[in-house]
């Protein structure tokens, strides 16, 4: 993509009223633009990285045998009366009648909804487990949005449910998706912390929040430093410090050596909840049982939050300059700078390099603008991209280009096909 033709909006100083990292570097950077209190419009750099999150998320959840499926954002109030939580979340759910004063709600999660599902059309034991997923937008109207869209009123979120025969079989499909979750995270770079949690309206007794470690999160965490700390131990080891590395607020009763025992402050990204006939129950999504009589299925639900794992990476992943994406999420692999496009020979050698990247099925953003060159960089180190190549006139005389590794400031010396063979490595 040339820059020229992009829409990227990005911004000297953000805001007054951003006040943490994610919020001022998602403005500054082009990737959302508020419209109300709590609500963005995603614009699209910042639509890129959703897609890239999206992705990974939709690969392991299928990886497992979740199927993906498209519930309304809009839902009748009688299901939620049917369960019971009509009233369970207050005046954060968004509720309106339609012309023919039918009571509707904006969908805060879906429990209900894909309950209603899986009663019209599972009948028997023989159809169970079930997985079904989805990624789709949510409302829910927060006293006191703030962050920008770490606690906004919008977001994109992946919510999944399970139906199983029995409580072993849902321990079973609990842990499965809560591996799934590990990879999920791990795949973006990041390194999940998961630790018990409060159920909270959606009800059950069985609950981990997975969270990601950074300075403005609002929990408070104790963790086992095997997590982190990789040559402390074997990988064995490490496995075995996620069944012990799940007490968010008090150190004293954590069963981690004290050695170990490491305290810092972390971001919700995901939240998984076991909460067994609840709904099956309450909404009589009974189905035949192998005795042949009627049961009720175990059910559980899973959630990720897209939208705000944008914010949490950048928490955890940004420096002065500005936001420092890894690889798996950028909304570009590369940035491609030419530092002096009115200059022809250094935009002919710049196109050509970019249409060498993009054959080569390289994702790159070609800065092809005729700026000041100290833009063109300071806006490259805003957005984040992973790998630069730097264009201009006299390293082309020596026949080299730059390329900097936007983390750690590295920067090599390489010819045009040595940059391909770099970037082209799996």
């Amino acid at each position: 993509m040339r820059l020229s033709a992009y829409f990227l909006p990005t911004l000297k100083e953000a805001p007054a009223e951003a006040t943490i990292a994610s919020h001022r570097l998602m403005l500054r950077a082009g990737l959302i633009v508020q419209t109300a209190s709590g609500i963005y419009s995603w614009l699209p750099l910042g639509l890129n990285v959703l897609s890239k999150i999206t992705r990974i998320i939709e690969e392991e959840q299928e990886a497992i045998g979740a199927n993906k499926i498209l519930m309304t954002t809009i839902q009748p109030v009688e299901l939620w009366r049917e369960s019971g939580r009509d009233n369970s979340y207050g005046e954060e759910m968004l509720r309106f009648k339609d012309r023919r004063g039918h009571e509707l709600l904006y969908s805060p999660t879906n429990e209900e909804q894909v309950t209603d599902i899986f009663r019209r059309f599972v009948k028997s034991y023989r159809q169970l487990p079930q997985m079904l997923f989805q990624v789709h937008w949510k409302f829910r109207d927060e006293m006191r949005p703030r962050f920008g869209i770490m606690r906004g009123r919008e977001f994109l979120m992946k919510d999944g449910y399970s139906f199983d025969l029995d409580l072993e079989s849902a321990k079973k499909t609990y842990k499965k998706i809560f591996d799934a979750y590990l990879t999920t995270f791990r795949r973006m770079g990041l390194v999940p912390i998961p630790v018990r949690a409060d159920s909270g309206a959606i009800g059950g007794d069985m609950s981990h929040e997975f969270q990601i470690l950074a300075e403005t999160g609002e929990s408070v965490l104790f963790y086992d430093a095997l997590l982190l700390e990789p040559s402390l131990a074997s990988a064995a080891e490490r496995a075995a410090a996620y069944a012990v590395s799940q007490e968010k607020h008090n150190p004293y009763t954590c069963s981690v050596p004290p050695n170990r025992l490491r305290q810092s402050r972390g971001i919700e990204v995901g939240h998984v909840f076991y909460f067994g006939t609840k709904y099956t129950r309450a909404m009589n999504a009974s189905i035949m049982g192998p005795e042949g009589t009627p049961i009720y299925p175990e059910m559980g639900s899973y959630g990720i939050g897209v939208t705000r794992l944008v914010g949490a990476i950048i928490e955890a992943s940004h420096d002065e300059k500005g936001i420092v994406w890894p690889e798996a999420v950028a909304p570009f692999r590369v940035g491609l700078v030419s530092l002096h496009a009115e200059e022809a020979a250094c935009a002919e050698a710049s196109t050509d390099l970019y249409t060498k990247l993009s054959n080569a099925g390289i994702e790159v953003l070609y800065d092809d603008r005729e700026e000041r060159m100290g833009v063109k960089l300071s806006d490259m180190d805003l957005i984040g991209l992973p790998w630069q190549v730097l264009v201009g006139p006299k390293k082309l005389a020596a026949g080299v280009v730059e390329l900097k590794n936007r983390k750690t400031g590295e920067v090599q010396e390489l010819s045009q096909e040595g940059v391909l063979n770099f970037l082209g490595r799996p």
